[in-house]
């Protein structure tokens, strides 16, 4: 195997699949990049099991062939190495990586013991932009489950409806939803997907509305297909909550306010909580005016923001982390507040709920 390619170019699909090498792992095979040139480009392939990554990029092939070669150790190699071009030539188990004056001689593993991406019948698929999907998940992902004790809620829900995607997750604390409406009409069905496979997906997505990412669903696996690369992962075989028992339309304060005048004024008051403590943001409405409070062993805060209110007066409190999360996500210029009392949940939502945001209120004691 005799391969040339450009720095720019291997580093960028480099990085690209080194999201799917596992820190620890009992194959050591898995901690290798494939490197695969028997085809007319060069194709990269790591997979943690879980995971799976593959990318293929353009490159000077003059003698075709594969390796395996050590991840961590090939990316530093390849990233300490000048701005030129780059020769990796195979040769009796040898990696042998040339770039102007520098040569590097690294041991190769065998690649026919790799385990290979899952296949899988991709008879079920979506398509959507790269702008959506990245969005869908950067507004979604920060509220899914950090523990182990429930598998299901450390992944989030995609439920297909004839032309609507619906995103949804939930930590026990809090939900968080959002659709997206498709340009085509599809069967209905859903997979809860890992969020760390999902942290990984929106990493590599460029983010552009007008590139498409095609995603396909089986009962074990998910893969997005964008660009150049394909990402599979393994699906949650767990039943997902049913969210839509949890929501509600009933209220009796609905209260509309300008989205970053809360979103400041919570983020001041947190400058009195220490990262051990866990201190309500006291929301008190009336009289088409919230004063929100915030006591600490540090001190207090009060601050008092106009709101156009319909119903009861309320005072009620939230996990300040929880309100901002929701916040910083939501792009509109004003936000709707519903709650029915102090110790039901509030949402956060727009007129067609594109978006829904459910979080419990905390109990709450004025006195300092």
């Amino acid at each position: 195997m005799k391969v040339y390619f450009e720095k720019s170019t291997l580093m960028n699909a480099i990085n690209t699949v080194l999201k799917a090498v596992p820190s620890k792992t009992n194959y050591k095979i898995l901690e290798c990049i494939l490197i695969d040139a028997r085809e007319s480009y060069v194709k990269l392939t790591t997979n943690d099991t879980e995971l799976g990554i593959e990318t293929t990029i353009d490159a000077r092939i003059e003698d075709h062939g594969i390796t395996a070669i050590n991840a961590k150790l090939f990316a530093e190699i390849i990233r300490k190495l000048p701005d030129s071009e780059i020769l990796l030539q195979i040769k009796d188990n040898t990696a042998l990586i040339k770039c102007e004056s520098s040569k590097f001689k690294i041991m190769c593993d065998d690649p026919d013991t790799y385990i290979q991406l899952p296949q899988f019948n991709k008879e079920k698929s979506i398509v959507m932009s790269q702008y959506a999907l990245k969005e869908v998940i950067r507004q979604t992902i920060f509220s899914i489950s950090t523990s182990d004790t429930n598998p299901a809620m450390s992944g989030e829900l995609f439920e297909v409806k004839e032309n609507q995607l619906r995103v949804c997750s939930l930590d026990g604390h809090r939900i968080s939803i959002r659709r997206v409406e498709l340009s085509d009409v599809y069967p209905d069905f859903e997979v809860v997907v890992p969020g760390k496979s999902l942290s990984e997906v929106s990493k590599i997505l460029t983010g552009e509305a007008e590139d498409e990412v095609r995603i396909f669903f089986s009962r074990n696996h998910i893969s997005f297909e964008f660009d150049q690369t394909i990402v599979v992962s393994r699906l949650i075989d767990k039943k997902y909550f049913n969210v839509d028992q949890m929501l509600s339309n009933d209220y009796e304060t609905c209260i509309t306010v300008n989205k970053k005048i809360l979103l400041d004024s919570i983020e001041r008051s947190t400058l009195l909580v220490k990262e051990s403590d866990k201190k309500p943001i006291i929301f008190n409405i009336s009289d088409n005016s919230m004063e929100l409070i915030m006591n600490s062993s540090l001190g207090s805060m009060r601050d008092e923001i106009m709101v156009n209110q319909f119903g009861k007066d309320i005072m009620i409190g939230f996990n300040p982390r929880f309100m901002i999360e929701a916040l910083r996500v939501i792009d509109d210029e004003e936000v709707q507040l519903y709650t029915i009392n102090a110790k039901a949940p509030c949402f956060i939502k727009d007129a067609e709920e594109k978006y829904i945001y459910l979080i419990l209120p905390v109990n709450f004691n004025l006195a300092r």
